[in-house]
């Protein structure tokens, strides 16, 4: 006669219980940190490449330079760079934007409620700071308007004059109040700029001549000094003079 069939066993509740988790939800607290720290690590990736290409673009410009020499000095691979940036005109023209914004920015803290004396050595002051940390980026705007601003025209007309054209509105009233000399605001900021800037672009030069750079902690005071006393003496108005 046939036995019939074992009775199957029941598995402990703790058992039964942890099979009737779903797959992977012990793990969903880790994967979260993974997702957040995921952006992170791409911007971060990113602006390595950027700095990379920074330092290539402005020694030997769009066309000297290759996605694969920028690719080396970024130490990332080649397809892992154009994931980032689809060609290198992209990528130089990211370049441009980041740092025409760093470049822009000293200039938008202006306003007419300032005293003119004291936001123009302010500002004299920030963009010498970024003539002696970031020359590479000067270098390359200059070289980028020599050759006539192919790729960033349309930045040129929207970003920058936009800027400009507000801030000129805060010289002009700093002017109608008697606080500077009569001045055209934009031969003002073109010389600011003339002025601050020749200390990155021609670096070369001014150590030459100098036997120093702004990297000389000494000389950089120097030249901060002696640039706002050449702008600020030519275009505040003195303190009235009281009997």
């Amino acid at each position: 006669m046939a036995r019939p069939p074992a009775a199957k066993k029941k598995a402990p509740a703790e058992v039964r219980k942890r099979k009737a988790e779903p797959v992977g939800t012990k793990a969903a607290p880790a994967a979260g940190k993974r997702a957040v720290r995921r952006p992170r690590q791409a911007e971060d990736k990113r602006s390595v490449i950027l700095s990379a290409a920074l330092g290539l673009f402005s020694r030997y410009g769009l066309h000297g330079t290759s996605v694969d020499q920028v690719a080396a000095r970024a130490e990332v691979s080649k397809s892992n760079l154009l994931y980032y940036f689809a060609n290198k005109e992209e990528l130089y023209v990211s370049v441009l934007r980041e740092l025409l914004h760093v470049w822009l920015e000293p200039l938008r803290g202006f306003s007419a409620e300032q005293d003119p004396r004291e936001a123009i050595a302010s500002y004299i002051r920030r963009k010498l700071i970024i003539s002696r940390d970031q020359p590479d980026a000067s270098r390359l705007f200059c070289l980028e308007m020599i050759q006539g601003a192919p790729l960033l025209r349309e930045e040129l007309a929207l970003e920058l004059r936009t800027l400009v054209e507000r801030k000129s509105e805060v010289i002009g009233e700093w002017v109608r109040s008697g606080r500077l000399r009569p001045v055209a605001p934009h031969h003002l900021i073109f010389g600011l700029w003339a002025l601050t800037q020749h200390y990155a672009d021609f670096a070369v030069q001014v150590q030459a001549i100098a036997g120093r750079t702004l990297q000389d902690a000494a000389f950089f005071e120097e030249t901060v000094e002696n640039v706002q006393r050449l702008v600020l003496d030519g275009i505040c108005v003195p303190d009235a003079v009281t009997a």
